[in-house]
């Protein structure tokens, strides 16, 4: 008997100005419905979650904004590029998703989307807005930690330190 592997994961697309601008509360994976050619898009990594968002639409949720680019060698049958998208996740998860948005102040955000043991999945965001001051105080902290982590390295190595 084989010990079990991981499951494979490959990114298609990520967020990074979503980590930027919301605070994360907690993740979901979800599958997407898809159509026609949208896969073989993906599969080539043409997707864009820029101006994504999920809401809800008659008790599902719905991803609004996602860009998956035509597929090249697609005919006719071609998908529209920026269609809303529903997203399969079970009824309990729903509802509590919900419950957490209809209180206010927090969204969901697409943080990213992936293959995974060949479906294609979307980890979704419980997420609070980040004001002004909270962007530049978490950038400070990130400066802070890089410069420890060289500091550290030069440290380590044995190199003297800069003035």
């Amino acid at each position: 008997m084989t010990p079990s592997t991981p499951p494979a994961r490959r990114l298609i697309a990520s967020n990074k100005k979503a980590q930027h601008e919301y605070t994360v509360l907690r993740t979901y994976e979800a599958g997407i419905v898809l159509v026609g050619t949208e896969v073989k898009s993906l599969r080539e990594g043409r997707a864009s979650l820029v101006d994504a968002f999920a809401h809800e639409r008659d008790g599902e949720i719905v991803l609004y904004g996602l860009h998956i680019a035509e597929y090249t060698y697609g005919t006719w049958t071609n998908h529209a590029p920026r269609r809303n998208r529903k997203l399969l996740l079970h009824r309990a998860e729903i509802d509590r998703i919900l419950d957490k948005v209809r209180e206010g102040g927090v969204t969901l955000v697409p943080l990213s989307m992936y293959f995974e043991n060949g479906y294609a999945k979307v980890e979704l965001a419980l997420a609070k807005g980040k004001r002004s001051y909270d962007k530049r105080q978490t950038l400070a902290e990130r400066d802070a930690n890089r410069e420890i982590a060289r500091e550290l390295g030069r440290h380590l190595k044995g190199h003297p330190r800069r003035p």
